[in-house]
C-alpha cells in the first residue's frame, strides 16, 4: 500500500502538491478563525466525578452557569482605606472597570459602597473589589484582558499597588505563558533540528524538506483541532502538544524516507523508481510507527478527564497528518527534486547513508558493535543497573497540579496570589462549594448543616464560617468555604478529603440528603483519584498492545517480552530523573529549570503513553534489519552486528532531532512545559542511545537463536513484516 501511494504521488507531483496546498491554506484559515473558541483553560471531568455532579446541581437548580468573578486588589504601603487618597484611588479604578459596560462587567462592589470590613485587610492597607464578569469562562477571558489593562496602567501610580486575580485573568496569563513557551520551543528546536539534518544529509535542500513537511502537518492538525473544538472544547495545552509532537514525528518520519530515497538514487534507480522504492520499504516502517504511536496514545482516551482526552486527540491528529504527508506529499516533492535533493551541499559534512547492503565495517558504530558483541553481559549490566537505580527514585515522586504559585516570578497572577494569601486568603478566588441536595428546610437537614458548621469552626483550614444559600424550591443548599493556600495544593486537597471522608459523613449520618463537594480544589482531588484509578488500565492497554504487535511482526514471544522490559527501563529512568531534577533539585539551576514541590499528576501517564509509541519506531526499525539479515544468513551474531551498524546512525540522528524539539519546549518558563519537555527528551535519548544501541544487541547476542522462539500453539500467527527484504 505504501509503495502504491508513493507511486501515484510521485507520478502526479503537481496534483499532489496542489491538493496539500489547498488543504493547508483552508486549515490555516480555520485555525486563525476558530482556534481561540475551540480551546479552554477550564478543567472538565466526566459526569461521574463528584465535583462535576456538584457543579451540575448548582447550575440546574440554584444559580445557572457558574459566575466568573474577578477580584481587584488595591494596596498601599503608607496609607489606609481611611485616607481620602486611598478612597480616590479605589473609586477611580472601580469606575474604569465598571465603565467597560454590562456586556463585560455585570456587577461590582467596593468597600466604600458596602462598608463591609471583610473587604479590608487587618492592617487596613489593602482592600478588595470583586467584579462579576459576563459570559462563560472563555468570554470572560476577553473581559479580563481589559481589566488587566486597567490594572497594569494603575499599578505603581501614586504609590499604590494594583493587582487582579480570578479564574479569567489567571487563564489569560496562562495562555500568554503557553504561547511564549511555544515560540521559545520553536526558536530553539527548529534551528537545532535543521543543523542535525544538515549534518546527516550534508545538503541544505534535503535538510529543509522534513522541516517543511512538519510545519504543514502542524498547520493542518491545528485546523482540525479548531473544527473539532466547535463540537466540544479542548484544553489550551493541545496547541502546544500538536506543535511539539508534530515537529518531532514529522521530521523523524521524513528522515527515514529521504535517506532511503537518496540511497536508491545512488543505486542507479531513476527518481520515480527511487520514490516508489522508498515508499514501499521505509514507508512501511513509517506507517507501522505512526499507527503504533496513535494506538498507544489512544490509551489516554480511556481516562474520563478532558485534559488527557485533549492531549490524545491533538497528538493523534498531528501524527495522522504527518503520516499522510510523509507517504504522499514527500514522494511528490522528491519526484520533483530528483538528484536536486542534494543541492546546496554543506562543506566538510559527508552525506549520510543508512541501509546500503555493504555497510562499512569501520568507524564509531562498528567500534561500539564490536565491544557490545564481545562483552554482552557486561554491556547489559553497565546500562541496566544505572537505569534501574534511576527508576528507584520514581518511588519518591509527589504528584499534584501546578497552580498560580508555580507561575514564573514577577507574573501578575503570582504576585496577586501572595498578596491575597498574606492579607486575606487565596481561597476566596477559588472557594470550595458544599452542595446539599435534599429538603434543606427540614429539621434533620438543618441540624446536619449546623453540625457541619460547628466541626468546620474547629478546623483552622476553614477560617471563614459558611452561611448556607438555599434555592427557591428549598431542595438545594450551598455552603461556600475558603481554604488557605493555593487551590490545587496538597494541603488544600487534604482539607477537601477530610471534608468528604470525615466531616460530611459524620454530620449527615442517617440524614436523607446527598452532599457533594465542588470547586477547583475538589476537581483537583477528583483528578488525583481518576489518575490513580485509570493508570493501571492505560498501562495494561499500552503494554498489551506493544506485546501483541511485536509478537506478530517478529513471530516471537521473547522479542516482545524484552521490548516491554526495555521500554519500562527507559520510562522508569526518565521518571526518576524528573523526580531528581524537579522535585529534589539536583542540577535544577544548572539546567535552567525551576524547582517544584510536585510533578504534575498527569505527566507520568502522558509520558508513558507517548514514549511507548515513539520507542516502538526505533525498536522495530532495528529489529527488522536484524531479522532480515538473520533470515538470509541464519547467523544470529552476524545479523545483530549488521542490524546495529546499519541503523545506529539514523536512530541516533532521529533521536537527537526529537531531543532538540522536546528540549526546546523544556526551555519554557512554566514548570509544566519544563517537566514535559525534559521527560520526553531524556527518555528518547536514553531509549535511542543506551537501550537500542547497547541493551538490544547485547541481549540479542546473549539469547542467540532463542530470540526467535515462538511456541508451537502460536505458529498459526501470520508472518507480518514491517519493511520488506532488500530483494523483495
Amino acid at each position: 500500500m505504501t509503495g502504491y501511494l508513493a507511486r501515484i504521488s510521485a507520478r502526479r507531483p503537481l496534483v499532489t502538491l496542489a491538493v496539500w496546498l489547498v488543504v493547508a491554506v483552508v486549515a490555516g484559515g480555520l485555525s486563525q478563525a476558530l482556534l481561540d473558541s475551540a480551546t479552554t483553560t477550564e478543567l472538565k471531568l466526566g459526569s461521574g466525578a463528584r465535583s462535576q455532579q456538584a457543579a451540575e446541581l448548582l447550575e440546574d437548580r440554584l444559580r445557572g452557569p457558574e459566575p466568573i468573578t474577578e477580584i481587584v486588589i488595591v494596596q498601599s504601603e503608607n496609607l489606609t482605606v481611611d485616607d481620602p487618597a486611598f478612597k480616590t484611588k479605589v473609586e477611580t479604578v472601580f469606575g474604569q472597570i465598571v465603565a467597560l459596560g454590562p456586556d463585560a462587567v455585570t456587577a461590582g462592589l467596593n468597600y466604600y459602597l458596602t462598608g463591609d470590613e471583610r473587604q479590608v485587610s487587618p492592617d487596613r492597607r489593602t482592600t478588595l473589589m470583586p467584579f462579576r464578569l459576563a459570559g462563560n469562562l472563555n468570554e470572560a477571558e476577553g473581559h479580563a484582558e481589559h481589566i488587566l489593562g486597567i490594572v497594569e496602567a494603575a499599578d505603581g501610580v501614586d504609590g499604590f499597588r494594583v493587582l487582579t486575580s480570578g479564574r479569567a485573568s489567571i487563564s489569560v496569563e496562562q495562555n500568554e505563558l503557553a504561547l511564549h513557551d511555544l515560540e521559545q520551543g520553536e526558536r530553539f528546536g527548529i534551528p537545532v533540528a535543521l543543523l542535525i539534518l544538515v549534518a546527516l544529509f550534508g545538503s541544505l535542500v534535503a535538510a529543509l524538506a522534513p522541516i517543511g513537511l512538519a510545519i504543514v502537518a502542524i498547520v493542518i492538525a491545528l485546523g482540525l483541532v479548531a473544527v473539532i473544538g466547535q463540537a466540544f472544547q479542548l484544553v489550551f495545552f493541545v496547541t502546544l502538544m500538536v506543535t511539539m509532537i508534530g515537529l518531532a514525528v514529522g521530521i523523524d518520519y521524513s528522515l527515514l524516507i529521504i535517506a532511503r530515497f537518496r540511497e536508491e538514487m545512488d543505486r542507479g534507480l531513476d527518481k520515480l523508481e527511487a520514490a516508489e522504492r522508498a515508499g514501499s520499504t521505509a514507508g512501511r516502517t513509517v506507517l507501522f510507527s505512526g499507527v503504533t504511536v496513535m494506538i498507544a496514545i489512544c490509551g489516554m482516551l480511556i481516562v474520563p478527564f478532558l485534559f488527557f482526552q485533549s492531549l490524545a486527540i491533538g497528538a493523534i491528529l498531528v501524527v495522522a497528518v504527518a503520516l499522510a504527508a510523509t507517504l504522499t506529499l514527500l514522494p511528490a516533492v522528491l519526484a520533483l527534486l530528483g538528484p536536486r535533493v542534494n543541492l546546496l551541499p554543506v562543506p566538510l559534512l559527508g552525506r549520510f547513508k543508512v541501509t546500503s547492503p555493504d555497510h562499512s565495517k569501520a568507524g564509531f558504530w562498528e567500534f561500539i558493535t564490536e565491544k557490545v558483541m564481545r562483552f554482552p553481559v557486561i554491556s547489559i549490566l553497565a546500562i541496566a543497573v544505572p537505569m534501574i537505580v534511576l527508576t528507584i527514585f520514581y518511588f519518591d515522586i509527589k504528584t499534584g497540579l501546578s497552580g498560580v504559585d508555580a507561575f514564573p516570578e514577577g507574573t501578575q497572577s503570582r504576585e496577586a496570589f501572595y498578596v491575597l494569601e498574606e492579607n486575606f486568603s487565596f481561597g476566596i478566588v477559588n472557594p470550595v462549594e458544599v452542595v446539599v441536595d435534599g429538603n434543606v428546610n427540614s429539621p434533620e437537614v438543618q441540624g446536619a448543616v449546623q453540625r457541619l458548621q460547628a466541626t468546620l469552626s474547629n478546623d483552622p483550614r476553614f477560617p471563614i464560617p459558611p452561611v448556607p444559600t438555599v434555592n427557591d424550591a428549598g431542595d438545594l443548599a450551598l455552603l461556600t468555604l475558603v481554604i488557605h493556600g493555593e487551590s490545587s495544593s496538597q494541603a488544600a486537597v487534604d482539607a477537601v478529603t477530610a471534608l468528604r471522608d470525615e466531616y460530611i459523613p459524620a454530620a449527615f449520618e442517617g440524614v436523607q440528603a446527598n452532599v457533594l463537594v465542588g470547586g477547583v480544589t475538589a476537581i483537583t482531588a477528583d483528578v488525583f483519584e481518576i489518575v490513580e484509578i485509570y493508570t493501571p488500565f492505560v498501562f495494561l492497554f499500552v503494554l498489551g498492545f506493544s506485546f501483541i504487535v511485536l509478537m506478530l511482526v517478529f513471530r516471537s514471544i521473547v522479542i516482545p517480552i524484552k521490548a516491554v522490559i526495555m521500554n519500562l527501563l527507559s520510562v522508569g529512568a526518565s521518571y526518576g530523573l524528573l523526580v531528581l531534577v524537579f522535585q529534589k533539585g539536583v542540577a535544577t539551576e544548572l539546567l535552567g529549570f525551576r524547582h517544584a514541590e510536585v510533578v504534575d499528576a498527569w505527566i507520568p501517564l502522558f509520558l508513558f503513553s507517548i514514549l511507548f509509541g515513539l520507542s516502538m519506531d526505533y525498536h522495530v526499525f532495528l529489529l527488522s534489519r536484524i531479522r532480515e539479515r538473520y533470515d538470509h544468513t541464519g547467523d544470529n551474531a552476524e545479523a545483530v552486528a549488521y542490524g546495529l551498524r546499519s541503523t545506529a546512525g539514523i536512530i541516533t540522528g532521529a533521536a537527537l532531532i526529537m531531543v532538540a524539539v522536546f528540549g526546546g519546549f523544556a526551555l519554557g518558563e512554566t514548570i509544566i512545559n519544563q517537566q514535559v519537555g525534559f521527560g520526553l527528551a531524556v527518555a528518547v535519548f536514553l531509549d535511542a542511545t543506551l537501550v537500542r544501541s547497547v541493551l538490544v544487541p547485547a541481549s540479542m547476542e546473549v539469547l542467540g537463536k532463542r530470540n526467535w522462539y515462538l511456541p508451537s500453539f502460536l505458529r498459526w500467527l501470520p508472518d507480518v513484516r514491517v519493511e520488506p527484504a532488500e530483494d523483495e
